[in-house]
């Protein structure tokens, strides 16, 4: 049985859970990012591992962190296998927008633990695992494991994450033109809003008043702009909605590891436009637009360029893109692969 363990329930983890259940039978053990909260959910997962090692093949966590501390300890006594998902925040040092695990004495001693003492390490991008970062020059240019963690020896390989294109489906209606969407959970927190680019699509809202602009996922960010709508979480059928009725979506975060709505919402024909870092030109390659660095003004010349480019192709080649590279099959072919042939379950 596969021990699944992760701060707390996302979007991807449910997906990894239904990937990997029909062929390993696999148990979710939730955690916390409530500081508060630590010293209890340590000991309930002690006794959680310890209830469940007899039937334990493999421990697998999404990111590292406190979470995934006592997997590892528990794997190296028992000679269980852990493997680690590498998803962003556990491979950056970014304390100017308060973002990243390194940033934190000891959340980092954490990460470092794990990540040293784990198997194998799975990031979701090239860019986890060294990165000679741009985007914004306030930010130190040395991001990434190899670079935060230099005698780190750990195996390492690349798992993107993958997508339902039978599920996020353009349906081939025509969009409103110059509207423009987004998905950042938790913004009303000024370091959130920072990493998630908020500030440089108010400030695009501003500069083109007959543009609209949606932000998806927290419904107490407020803001004057009467072009600007704000929604709270949607379902993913209500999601897939908005993707199909908006033209373009913004990913323009300060940090990202592999952003799953960007993804999903090419699938669904938008096109993307989105900052130089993580995953994020990977994604999109030649079907959107990049924004180099952090430049309100870089941008607002992009956004001028927009009425002048073949929109029509570009819709469907952002769709096609994913399908190729970032299919929903691939990631559970990988995943299968790496977690099939290890060692049986050990007892105590």
């Amino acid at each position: 049985m596969i021990i699944y363990t992760y701060p707390i329930a996302t979007a991807f983890t449910d997906r990894d859970i239904e990937m990997l259940r029909p062929y390993q039978p696999i148990k979710a053990l939730p955690f916390t990012n409530d500081p508060i909260k630590l010293p209890f959910y340590f000991i309930l997962q002690f006794f959680q591992l310890l209830l469940f090692l007899p039937r334990t093949s493999k421990y697998l966590c999404f990111f590292a962190g406190y979470h995934s501390v006592l997997p590892v300890v528990f794997g190296k006594l028992f000679g269980i296998k852990v493997f680690i998902q590498s998803g962003g925040t556990d491979a950056m040092n970014m304390p100017e927008i308060n973002y990243g695990n390194f940033r934190k004495k000891w959340l980092r001693k954490a990460t470092v633990y794990s990540f040293k003492n784990c198997s194998m390490i799975l990031p979701v991008a090239e860019a986890l695992v060294q990165s000679d970062y741009s985007y914004d020059p306030r930010i130190d240019r040395r991001q990434g494991l190899k670079n935060l963690i230099p005698d780190l020896k750990t195996p390492v390989r690349i798992v993107h994450n993958g997508f339902d294109a039978d599920f996020w489906v353009d349906e081939e209606k025509p969009k409103q033109p110059f509207t423009f969407i987004t998905v950042a959970v938790g913004i009303t927190q000024a370091n959130r809003a920072a990493v998630k680019g908020i500030d440089l699509i108010l400030d695009m809202a501003s500069r083109f008043p007959n543009y609209a602009f949606t932000l998806v996922g927290d419904p107490h960010f407020r803001s004057e702009l009467p072009n600007v709508k704000v929604m709270g979480k949607l379902t993913p059928v209500l999601l897939k909605d908005e993707f199909n009725r908006n033209q373009f979506y913004l990913q323009l975060s300060t940090s990202e590891g592999f952003p799953n709505a960007l993804a999903e919402a090419m699938l669904c024909g938008c096109i993307p436009i989105g900052s130089a870092v993580g995953a994020i030109p990977e994604i999109i390659g030649d079907t959107g637009f990049l924004l180099q660095q952090k430049d309100p003004e870089r941008l607002q010349g992009l956004f001028l360029q927009l009425p002048k480019e073949d929109l029509s192709q570009l819709r469907t080649a952002a769709r096609q893109r994913v399908q190729r590279h970032f299919s929903y099959e691939k990631r559970q072919k990988a995943l299968l692969t790496i977690l099939s042939d290890e060692k049986q379950p050990r007892g105590i």
